[in-house]
Parts: C-alpha cells; structure tokens; sequence
C-alpha cells in the first residue's frame, strides 16, 4: 500500500461515522482509531515489501501527521505503536518542572494501579524511598515496573491513568 493510499484510507475513515479500522494485506498492517484532540503520528513503509525468501533491510518508516478525532481525522499505525508526540509540550512543561523528574524509561501505557479495582502505587504528597515502585508502564504486552531514583515526596503525578507515554517523558516530580 502507497503513503498515498493510506492518506486517502486515513481521510475516508475520518469523514465516517467509524472509531476504529483495520487492514492487513500481504503481511503489512493498518490500524485507524479515532482518539480525542491530539495529534498522531502515522508509519507507513517508505519501499516496496522483499520478495519471499529474500533477506533485506526493513523499509524506513515515513512520518504523516494527522489531526485527530477533534477535527473529524483518525490517527493510525502501519506496523508502529500508537503514540502521541508531546515535542513541545514536554519542552515547555520541563523548564517549568522544578525538583527530581522521574522519566518514562521506555514507550508504552502508563498505569498508576497494579490493576483496575486497585489503589494507585502513590499519590501526590506521598512520601517514597529510592527503588520504590511508582507506577507500571506496559510495553508490547509486558509490565514494567517504575522505580523511584530519589526519596522524598511526591510532588506532581504529570501523566494520567491508562495514558501513552514516550520515552524520557516526566511522569513523577519529587521534591
């Protein structure tokens, strides 16, 4: 499937009544969903799919950016994890963030419970020791858990519940 193909998928899918769409065909994946006002980033293969049988390099992804549900647009995947860039965001929210950060150390979904029903690991004005568990960010189907580098107390909690989180992204101020 041609970038142009999907734009034109991606257009269709936003002028619908649909939330969600996917696609698959001859091992290259789409995935449309339409989320709140927030801007996405969609991946599609810059080259052609290698012969059967023939080893190559993976194609370089090609970034589109896409305005989401807010503006009528679905935000997607071609074989890529839904993100939300927070470039700017997380810039200006850094130079305003004063005390200890702790960062996300990888990409994934951020969780402050060990499970739905269950009490979140801290809350603001908690007080935590290095190496305790803040929080878990979930990563293709694996939980990892999120330590705390400093003691103290918990500031600000920067992230909600069941939110995508980037790597380097602040969740936590301790002071």
């Amino acid at each position: 499937m041609k970038v142009e193909q999907v734009l034109e998928l991606i257009q269709a899918v936003s002028d619908s009544a649909l939330t969600e769409f996917k696609y698959e065909e001859d091992g290259v994946k789409l995935s449309l969903k339409k989320t709140e006002n927030k801007i996405v980033q969609v991946q599609a293969p810059a080259a052609p799919m290698p012969m059967p049988g023939v080893m190559a390099a993976p194609a370089p992804a090609v970034p589109v950016q896409v305005p989401a549900a807010g503006s009528g647009a679905a935000t997607g995947t071609v074989d890529a994890a839904e993100s939300a860039p927070a470039a700017a965001e997380s810039g200006n929210a850094q130079a305003a963030l004063s005390g200890n950060v702790v960062k996300s150390p990888l990409v994934g979904t951020f969780y402050a419970a060990p499970a739905e029903d269950a009490e979140p690991f801290v809350k603001v004005g908690d007080s935590v020791k290095e190496g305790q568990v803040l929080a878990i960010v979930e990563a293709m189907k694996l939980m990892n858990e999120i330590e705390s580098d400093f003691t103290g107390t918990v500031k600000e909690i920067l992230v909600e519940n069941g939110q995508a989180v980037e790597y380097g992204q602040p969740l936590f101020v301790i002071s």
